[in-house]
């Protein structure tokens, strides 16, 4: 059985929040959940996905920060719980999530994921010391000089950036360490990524976004942070719907989508030096050994996706069909079987 949330939002601030959907702006309301009752601030979030009927939420709560996803494009709903929890069985701290009923003013909303943010609390609860925290949030966040677009030099190597977490002199940093690793090469450039980069927690985050197929996970839709004790920068995963078979907008598409090395400047410069390209295929071998097998995924695909079978019938806000969502654990094997496949292949050409 699933929790209920029940979300209890004052209609004038309802329709102040429907004025403008893409407004930044909290508004006051209400959470019940478990007989709990306590004060939030809330607001829609999302690209594209606020356009949608159903909607996604940010809620703030005694200083905590959960987003409820419609996940309104994945067939399924369990794209982005189960690549999370991929994540964090190849090493990559990745949010936890959880499946709920929810309630908005007493009415039912349907089936959402509650997704723990990545914010100070995702720290403090992992025991990590991080000193700084970026979002990427669009495409902008490639690590590269030039814009994606224009194919001219960025204004700014912040481009595409948002900083969460830190004093101002980071976004310094920040910037620095992407003009370096445009600017340097040879030598120069493998003693800057090993003094500037958890080059390890960024391949496995890379081997991550490869294997799960998530075309927009390489210069958007990421966290960047500097370790506390190592002045490390390391990357976590955020927003991995479009996946495991399934583009952003819920198509299906091939499972060769993604290539083995990704697509940005920072895996361009680490796999340009044969040392990367030696532990990438080690940390690839290894998932494929003991991570990206149906025997492992399976279990987690049927916990993950039949716990909310039932609710899903009644579910009537969603976009898809049941027939779809009730056929998407084969759609999953058959992509994880492909997948191994396309992988070892590339492998052969890093």
């Amino acid at each position: 059985m699933i929790p209920t949330r029940h979300l209890v939002i004052p209609e004038k601030l309802l329709k102040k929040l429907n004025a403008d959907i893409w407004s930044k702006q909290f508004v006051n309301g209400v959470l019940i959940s478990r007989g709990n009752r306590g004060a939030i601030k809330v607001r829609y979030r999302g690209g594209h996905t606020r356009d949608y009927t159903k909607k996604s939420y940010e809620i703030v709560s005694r200083g905590k920060t959960y987003h409820l996803n419609a996940e309104y494009d994945d067939p399924s709903m369990i794209r982005n719980a189960l690549s999370f929890r991929f994540f964090q069985k190849i090493g990559v701290p990745s949010p936890h999530t959880k499946h709920v009923h929810l309630k908005l003013n007493g009415v039912s909303q349907g089936i959402y994921l509650e997704i723990e943010a990545v914010d100070k609390h995702f720290f403090q609860l992992r025991k990590i010391g991080a000193q700084s925290l970026f979002y990427a949030v669009d495409d902008e966040a490639n690590f590269e000089a030039i814009h994606p677009e224009t194919k001219k030099m960025k204004s700014s190597m912040l481009a595409g950036y948002e900083q969460v977490m830190g004093v101002s002199s980071e976004k310094k940093a920040l910037s620095t360490f992407i003009a370096q690793i445009n600017k340097l090469s040879g030598k120069p450039l493998a003693d800057y990524l090993r003094t500037h980069l958890d080059v390890d927690n960024y391949l496995r985050w890379l081997a991550g976004a490869v294997f799960t197929g998530n075309f927009d996970g390489f210069d958007q839709n990421y966290a960047i942070y500097r370790h506390k004790a190592t002045k490390l920068y390391r990357i976590i995963p955020w927003d991995y719907e479009g996946t495991w078979g399934r583009n952003c907008y819920g198509k299906v598409c091939g499972s060769d989508l993604v290539r083995v090395n990704g697509y940005n400047g920072l895996s361009e410069k680490v796999l340009g030096f044969r040392s990367g390209r030696i532990r990438y295929k080690q940390i690839l071998n290894h998932i494929l050994r003991s991570s990206f097998t149906w025997k492992r995924i399976s279990p987690i695909v049927e916990h993950l996706h039949g716990n909310i079978a039932p609710y899903m019938r009644e579910d009537t806000n969603r976009k898809w069909p049941y027939s779809e969502f009730k056929d998407e654990p084969d759609l999953i094997r058959n992509y994880v079987k492909e997948r191994r496949s396309i992988i070892k292949q590339e492998m052969e050409k890093l």
